[in-house]
């Protein structure tokens, strides 16, 4: 999403060292653009559309909000929906806005528009939720107000922009390390990756950054595989052109730590995807996937065999000549490995 820059403080996880792979970490500028709603400002000329123009362009909007807040619990679907909308642009708009919202009370009944029926009701629900989120502030109050288990349930029967500003709530509610385990277990996964899989570019990023982030956490890592991450993630990968590799590559590096995701990464033709982007990918990409290429090579003799048939060398051995000091570190790591006898014998010793 892009409306608003991140906050550089927001994404703490973003800084985390991937010691396992010995990547340098980049992946802050991959996974850059998941913040508050981009939907259009005011929709008609009406006058509460006026009176959201005044308010939001003085500092007198606390009579309002509290307003709003009430409407909230109307008997009147209809003054629901326009406070909710009216909640959610002011909570865009102005970052000051998120705190007055939130200690005005709005959080419970927004968590309980978020379980409405009416789609478009949940919709803004949703996305006022995502939009108070973007403060840190307001994000244990959210998660402790009972939003997880409703978010969840938007990203899977949601809206499309419902479905995607859901996954950009969850990704600001896993920034508190805790949330990251409650979040798994209230089925954020497998919804993740079917909206990784099946929707559009901006639903794609979302997916993939909410994953990035739930899946420093094993037992997330354990259900997005079981639920067909590999899948989608090798197809991205796959596509050189679009914005999507950097994004993918960086969620593989986290499951390769799983056997299973690497059997799955096999299975998925992720071998030859990864050699292609050594021989041809940007320096970060060459760098995270051969790291990828060693962890899968290390303690298994077939998995060598199927990449240096790839013809991973050629590029591997260029790479030990023009990557980054990390990247030349681990190519000559994987070239040895590939350079070893491949008997059963000599694999056992």
């Amino acid at each position: 999403m892009d409306t608003e820059s991140v906050q550089s403080g927001g994404f703490t996880y973003m800084g985390r060292k991937f010691s396992d792979l010995g990547i340098t970490d980049d992946s802050s500028s991959a996974f850059s653009d998941c913040n508050s709603d981009r939907s259009g400002e005011f929709p008609t000329a009406s006058s509460q559309s006026r009176r959201l123009f005044l308010a939001c362009a003085s500092d007198n909007s606390d009579e309002l909000i509290s307003q709003l807040v009430s409407d909230l619990d109307s008997d009147n679907i209809d003054e629901q929906k326009q406070a909710a909308m009216e909640l959610r642009l002011l909570a865009k708009n102005k970052p000051d806005n998120r705190i007055r919202i939130a200690r005005a009370g709005a959080i419970k009944p927004l968590v309980s528009i978020v379980s409405s029926n009416d789609p478009q009701l949940q919709e803004y629900g949703v996305t006022a939720i995502l939009n108070l989120s973007l403060c840190d502030e307001n994000k244990e109050e959210i998660a402790y107000s009972g939003a997880i288990k409703p978010l969840v349930r938007a990203l899977r029967v949601g809206t499309s922009t419902a479905r995607e500003n859901a996954a950009c709530a969850l990704l600001r509610l896993s920034q508190i390390e805790e949330n990251k385990t409650v979040i798994g277990r209230s089925g954020a996964i497998a919804p993740l990756v079917s909206l990784l899989e099946s929707g559009n570019i901006r639903g794609k990023k979302d997916a993939c950054t909410a994953l990035y982030s739930l899946c420093s956490v094993r037992e997330n890592k354990v259900k997005a595989v079981q639920a067909g991450v590999m899948k989608p993630v090798v197809e991205m990968m796959a596509d050189l052109g679009s914005n999507m590799v950097d994004k993918s590559a960086f969620v593989l590096s986290l499951l390769v730590s799983l056997p299973e995701a690497r059997a799955a990464l096999v299975e998925e033709g992720g071998i030859p995807v990864l050699v292609e982007i050594v021989e041809v990918g940007t320096h970060r990409q060459k760098e995270i996937a051969v790291a990828i290429l060693l962890q899968l090579c290390e303690d298994c003799l077939a998995y060598r065999t199927m990449v240096a048939r790839e013809g991973a060398i050629p590029p591997l051995v260029a790479l030990t000549q023009t990557g980054t000091s990390r990247a030349k570190q681990k190519a000559e790591a994987l070239i040895e490995l590939l350079r070893q006898p491949r008997s059963g014998n000599a694999a056992a010793n």
